[in-house]
C-alpha cells in the first residue's frame, strides 16, 4: 500500500493512494486514527483495515484535489546515517574533506522540526550559502523494538519513503555530531507517501536519483550500501528502543554539491527532485529563508 497524509478544506487526515485517487480513511475506515504515527502504533489490525478500505468505492478523491503532506510530521525520532554508500565514501576520501572515515556506523539526529512535505519549500538559511542536497531512502519503524537481530529487522519495518537530507555544510562541520547542519527548519522533506514493504520491492536494490532543476546530480542504487538495512536496525536497537513512526534516513549516494569542483551549492529559485524506484518522488523549491 501507499499510505499518505493529506489535507484539503476539511483538514488533515490519512488516505490510501490508488492510482490517481486517494481513499480518505476518515470516510472508508472511520475507526482508524487520523495521524500516521498513531496508525502505525495500532498495529496489523489497522493495516488490514486500510487494505480493505482500498477496495472501497467510498471516500475516493482525486489526488489533484488534495495536498500531500509529510507522511509522518511528528515522529519521536528522525535519525540519519552518514557515509553509508560506497560511492559516497570514495568521493569523500578523494576530496580530502576533514570527515573521519570510521569502521563503524555513524548516526546523527535530525531534529523533527525540520520535517516538511513532498512539495514544501526548502529555506536557504540567512546564515549560510552552503546549502546542499542528499537524496535518500528513509525507512519507517512500525513496531516498538529493542535488540533486533539483522535477520529479523524486516519484521519491524512499516515501510519506506523518499527523503532529502538537506544539509548546511559549514554548520555541519562545526561539531563532530553534524546535528546543527542537518536540522535547520524545512531541511527534512519526506514523502510523497509511506510505501509498505509489499509494494516497495527489494529495498536493497532500488535506483535513487536527484535532480537540481534539470541537472541530474545523483544516480545511485541502494545495492551500493555499506551496511544492510538489518545491520542498521541491529546497531541502533542495541543502544535504544525504536518506536512506531521513527524515521531512519539511510544515507546518500555520490554526487552531492559539496563534492563538485568547484562546489555547487543550492540557490534560491532552484528546484530539487529526489526520486526512488517504486517509492515515488518529492520535489521542493529552494527559497530564501523568510524574515
Amino acid at each position: 500500500m501507499k499510505l499518505a497524509s493529506f489535507s484539503d478544506r476539511q483538514g488533515r487526515r490519512l488516505g490510501v493512494v490508488d492510482g490517481d485517487q486517494i481513499i480518505d480513511l476518515a470516510v472508508a475506515a472511520p475507526q482508524l486514527p487520523v495521524d500516521m504515527t498513531a496508525f502505525l502504533a495500532a498495529g496489523p489490525e489497522a493495516l488490514a483495515a486500510a487494505a480493505q478500505a482500498k477496495s472501497s468505492a467510498t471516500g475516493r478523491i482525486g489526488l489533484d484535489k488534495v495536498r500531500l503532506e509529510a507522511p509522518l510530521p511528528n515522529p519521536r525520532k528522525f535519525l540519519g546515517l552518514g557515509l553509508s554508500f560506497k560511492t559516497h565514501v570514495e568521493e569523500i576520501r578523494k576530496s580530502g574533506m576533514p570527515i573521519p572515515l570510521t569502521p563503524n556506523q555513524v548516526w546523527f539526529n535530525k531534529q523533527v522540526t525540520c520535517i516538511v512535505g513532498p512539495t514544501d519549500p526548502i529555506h536557504l538559511p540567512r546564515v549560510s550559502s552552503q546549502l546542499d542536497y542528499e537524496g535518500e531512502m528513509a525507512m519507517v519503524i512500525g513496531t516498538r523494538c529493542r535488540h533486533v537481530k539483522a535477520a529479523d529487522a524486516h519484521k519491524v519495518i512499516a515501510g519506506f519513503m523518499v527523503c532529502n537530507d538537506v544539509s548546511v555544510r559549514d554548520w555541519q562541520m562545526r561539531a563532530p555530531t553534524a546535528q546543527l547542519g542537518k536540522s535547520f527548519d524545512t531541511h527534512g522533506p519526506t514523502g510523497p507517501w509511506l510505501t509498505t514493504p509489499d509494494e516497495a520491492g527489494d529495498p536493497g536494490n532500488l535506483r535513487i536519483r536527484t535532480w537540481v532543476d534539470d541537472d541530474l546530480r545523483q544516480d545511485g542504487n541502494t545495492n551500493d550500501f555499506v551496511y544492510t538495512l538489518g545491520q542498521m536496525i541491529e546497531e541502533l536497537t542495541t543502544v535504544f528502543t525504536l518506536e512506531p513512526g521513527d524515521i531512519l534516513a539511510t544515507g546518500t549516494p555520490s554526487g552531492i554539491g559539496a563534492m563538485m569542483k568547484p562546489p555547487n551549492f543550492l540557490k534560491a529559485g532552484q528546484r530539487v527532485k529526489v526520486e526512488i524506484e517504486n517509492l515515488g518522488a518529492i520535489n521542493n523549491l529552494v527559497i530564501a529563508e523568510p524574515v
